[in-house]
């Protein structure tokens, strides 16, 4: 390589950490809007600015070099740098225009969080906000990578760095099709449910962490004689395969609000087993949060409260 020069720009140091973090250059290049050219680009005249590799791409695999290790470190401190001067200049001028990236589990994210998010950009037109949805554990890990500066996540089980706050309260029920035999009915036992093939959601799902913890799943006893129909990756395919006859399920009563009132499925509860839960507010304790987070989890917890009044 050529002599090194140094003169590097932070539009490059933020695609070369968002290919280290994601694994992939056209992750990166979705994750920052751009063609996965103009990431391929601003890489190689990063290394040519450094004179020095950085990635050594193994087929389709990447790999930071022993430089590109030393220098990923230095480029998230010079990233983190360029936020918290933003962030003194937001102070300064009051809370008027920015963005914000959240994530949202997929009850809350799909269900919860738009009409917050709605409500919210009435009221500051100038912030745009970017709702990333995923299941709780990977909600969990943006957050606690920094590429998510919020989240709100179903279990209460969260790493101890993060900061929590119980938002809305929510149920989970026993969900049925209309033809099934226990349509109309409001409860069943756990043994009548142990026997009937059954629909989950992936690991790392709130949703089924919680379910597994009501429903005492953790126990090898109970956990061998559930009989596991088929394994979904998200709370709409779970609902279709209920529909379809492939079995029962366990969702939030959130989400099956619409299927309910439109006579297209059935929720009852397990007798002697309430499901209750809340949906949490995440936050890194060790960053700083900037104003629009900070104002946009203060909108959430009020508009959470508001939800909980009689």
């Amino acid at each position: 390589m050529s002599r090194p020069d140094y003169d590097f720009d932070f539009r490059q140091l933020e695609g070369f950490c968002r290919v280290v973090e994601l694994g992939s250059f056209s992750r990166a290049a979705e994750a920052l809007f751009l063609a996965q050219a103009t990431i391929s680009e601003r890489i190689a005249n990063l290394e040519k600015s450094l004179a020095l590799k950085l990635l050594d791409r193994l087929g389709r695999e990447l790999r930071l070099t022993r430089a590109g290790e030393l220098f990923y470190h230095q480029a998230v401190k010079l990233l983190e740098m360029r936020r918290l001067a933003g962030m003194e200049m937001q102070f300064f001028s009051g809370l008027k225009k920015g963005r914000l990236t959240i994530g949202g589990s997929t009850i809350p994210g799909e269900y919860l969080l738009p009409g917050v998010i709605s409500r919210f950009q009435a009221d500051n037109p100038g912030v745009f906000i970017e709702l990333d949805i995923a299941d709780s554990k990977e909600i969990e890990h943006g957050v606690l990578e920094g590429r998510l500066e919020l989240g709100v996540v179903g279990h209460q089980d969260v790493h101890p760095r993060l900061v929590r706050h119980e938002l809305w309260q929510d149920e989970l029920v026993v969900l049925v099709s209309t033809r099934h035999p226990w349509s109309g009915q409001e409860q069943v036992t756990r043994e009548e449910l142990l026997q009937q093939p059954f629909l989950v959601r992936e690991q790392g799902s709130g949703t089924l962490k919680v379910m597994e913890r009501y429903l005492g799943l953790e126990t090898p006893e109970i956990k061998d004689r559930i009989r596991i129909s088929a394994r979904m990756g998200s709370s709409t395919a779970v609902k279709e395969g209920v529909l379809a006859g492939l079995g029962v399920s366990v969702l939030s009563a959130r989400a099956v609000e619409k299927e309910i009132k439109l006579g297209l499925l059935s929720a009852l509860r397990i007798q002697g087993v309430p499901m209750p839960r809340n949906f949490c507010l995440i936050k890194d304790g060790r960053r700083t949060a900037s104003p629009i987070c900070q104002a946009f989890g203060e909108y959430a917890k009020k508009q959470a409260y508001k939800a909980c009044m009689p």
